[in-house]
């Protein structure tokens, strides 16, 4: 057995906080007061059943998974586990879990919660998102088929260590670090009274949830971290329109806004408000989603026909105000498989028209596309593309919906088709497993994506121990999803937000700026809720 922790480079593009808001030392105390901007509400408080990042806001600061993620470096890391061991094939990891880690309610974690956590993951009858992730793990997709009630390569070999056998040999801290992923306590979290006031293993412990306007968490005394969080509270208030976000700000009622385009533009030519202002490239991308059972949708020239009849440059230079970055399939340009070669689909409605005539729609057809209220990759965008793709004769109509409607819809199936912005992830490898065939449509195959020779490349990147190999074959791969767009691929997103001069210690994350590590930020004695 050999010690390590394998990552992935990527080349992610990241602007740092200015030099002043690491010049002091951290204060502790206060409240923070968060906003989760991508939605007006929250789905819940079971953060198992839903991959919205808009509910994954406050599960950073309630739960924690095996693995964390650190947004400096770019790369997992141990969050549960003090070490690990690698088999020489890649395969069998074996964990020593931490001593210190304990759940809100007082009790300490122990092998026996993460293996009930990830076998309830796996359950099939749920549905749950995170199977995605946990299915990397030998023996789970026997249980999420209901062939097996325990996971094969789950092994508890005493309280404090873990043994997990992987199906290819893959970093699973680019699987485990998800929130969908995170660690419940097993007898817990079967009790009644879990749905309504949950514990975690994280910095702040849940107090209050008033559906539609805050969820409130108070510090965590006994966290794994030492003399972490600094916040002595955390309010955070789904606050989906970015006007709303804005006025707000600048009456200094929340710490921190998401900036949607317009408030980009306005925001970076004020000389006060561009000095508190951090940006990066997300690892998402938006896209509108073509459902194959809808008959016009089954046949790729259809698909290919809407990517050439939507100008993509326009919509991003006029209504994302340059707040984005063209997207040339799946992955976006922070990826490190990222192809500077591959160019997004040129605006061109004769090349549709031919298109949309040789798949037997000259005269065009309808359908109806499902979308948020979001500015950046909701209602404003198929808004924007009705008169496009009315040219080359195709009718779309307009279903708007709240997010935990769109979620469920697509996971469902729900739709003809549906417009979200999607995570992709620091790990090309798995975020191209969307595509895989064997990738249930309720995890992330929400296309239904079926591609024998796309199968066959992300098996091979996934037993290539050559890096270099690697990135080439998921190139490869991400050109075929290019080729069969599954998806009018709109953009790639730059995240931008603003905080206040007291607020200290935020990072540029690339895998979701808004997602932060709500212990290490902290505000100083200028703050109105200082104390």
């Amino acid at each position: 057995m050999i010690n390590r922790f394998l990552m992935a480079a990527t080349t992610a593009l990241a602007l740092s906080l200015t030099a002043g808001a690491h010049a002091q030392e951290p204060r502790d105390g206060g409240t923070i007061r968060y906003t989760a901007a991508y939605g007006p509400s929250f789905a819940g408080l079971d953060i198992h059943s839903t991959n919205r990042t808009q509910d994954a806001i406050w599960a950073m600061a309630m739960h924690r998974g095996l693995y964390g993620w650190d947004p400096v470096a770019k790369k997992p890391t141990l969050e549960l586990a003090e070490s690990v061991d690698v088999s020489d094939d890649g395969l069998v990891y074996t964990y020593k879990l931490r001593d210190d880690a304990y759940f809100h309610n007082g009790r300490k974690m122990t092998a026996d919660d993460i293996v009930w956590t990830y076998t309830d993951i796996m359950d099939g009858s749920k549905a749950y998102p995170g199977a995605r992730y946990v299915r990397l793990i030998e023996g789970a997709e026997d249980v999420e088929s209901g062939k097996a009630k325990t996971i094969s390569g789950l092994k508890k070999i005493d309280d404090h260590t873990l043994e997990i056998t992987l199906t290819e040999p893959v970093e699973p801290g680019y699987y485990l670090n998800q929130m969908t992923t995170a660690i419940y306590p097993a007898k817990e979290a079967q009790e009644k009274g879990f749905a309504s006031h949950p514990i975690g293993l994280g910095p702040f412990k849940f107090e209050e949830y008033v559906p539609g306007s805050r969820m409130a968490f108070s510090r965590f005394d006994k966290f794994y971290k030492k003399d972490l969080p600094h916040a002595d509270k955390l309010v955070i208030t789904p606050m989906g329109e970015a006007s709303a976000r804005n006025v707000a700000f600048r009456n200094q009622e929340i710490d921190a806004s998401i900036l949607g385009p317009v408030q980009y533009q306005t925001y970076s030519a004020d000389p006060e408000l561009s000095k508190n202002m951090v940006e990066v490239a997300e690892y998402y991308t938006r896209v509108m989603g073509f459902n194959p059972g809808y008959e016009p949708f089954a046949d790729k020239r259809v698909r290919q026909a809407i990517n050439y009849a939507i100008n993509t440059d326009l919509i991003i230079k006029k209504l994302a105000k340059g707040k984005a970055y063209p997207a040339a399939g799946w992955l976006p340009p922070s990826s490190s498989a990222y192809d500077k070669s591959m160019k997004p689909y040129a605006y061109d409605p004769d090349k549709a028209k031919a298109l949309l005539k040789e798949a037997g729609y000259a005269d065009g057809f309808e359908f109806e596309v499902i979308a948020t209220s979001n500015e950046s990759w909701g209602v404003p965008i198929i808004e924007a593309i009705v008169p496009m793709l009315a040219k080359v004769g195709i009718k779309v109509t307009i279903k708007p919906v709240e997010g935990s409607v769109l979620s469920e819809s697509v996971r469902a199936g729900k739709f003809q088709a549906f417009m979200w912005s999607l995570e992709t992830g620091p790990d090309p490898l798995a975020a191209l497993k969307c595509f895989d065939s064997s990738t249930p449509q309720s995890a992330c195959n929400y296309t239904k994506f079926d591609n024998a020779e796309f199968d066959k490349l992300l098996e091979q990147a996934g037993n290539e121990k050559d890096q270099a190999k690697r990135i080439e074959t998921l190139q490869k791969a991400n050109k075929i999803v290019y080729d069969e767009a599954p998806y009018w691929f709109y953009n790639c997103n730059k995240a931008v937000m603003a905080y206040q001069p007291w607020l200290h210690g935020l990072q540029a994350n690339p895998v979701d700026l808004a997602l932060q590590n709500y212990e290490d930020i902290w505000v100083d004695d200028s703050s109105p809720v200082a104390e």
